[in-house]
């Protein structure tokens, strides 16, 4: 099993930056993807960005050039969001995989305001 717990999130006006963390526990040793994804009002949850134990990364087309995705340890993920838009409100939501299974955190909030 593995928890997650997410950091960071808040109210920001557009053109702003905010930093999200999620620190992972238990058995973290099998998480191979860490990832952020996002969920806004009458929207399908969405990924935002993924990084592996290898650092490689993906992001989604609209946060290109202005989020990043980091991994400071295996057990902890990061996602820096830069010259925020309020296209960017959402819940985010820690990810972490296993080769059997999928980890959610509880989810944090972002608001960003035009």
């Amino acid at each position: 099993q593995v928890q997650l717990v997410e950091s960071g999130g808040g109210w920001v006006q557009a053109g702003g930056s905010l930093r999200l963390s999620c620190a992972a526990s238990g058995t973290t040793i099998f998480i191979n993807v860490m990832g952020w994804y996002r969920q806004a009002p009458g929207k399908q949850r969405e990924l935002v960005a993924t990084i592996a134990r290898d650092g490689s990364r993906n992001y989604v087309d609209s946060v290109k050039g202005r989020f990043t995705i980091s991994r400071d340890t295996l057990d902890t993920v990061a996602l820096h969001m830069n010259r925020l838009k309020p296209e960017d409100t959402a819940v985010y939501y820690c990810n972490a995989n296993t080769a059997r299974s999928t980890y959610w955190g509880q989810g944090t909030q972002v608001t960003v305001s035009s």
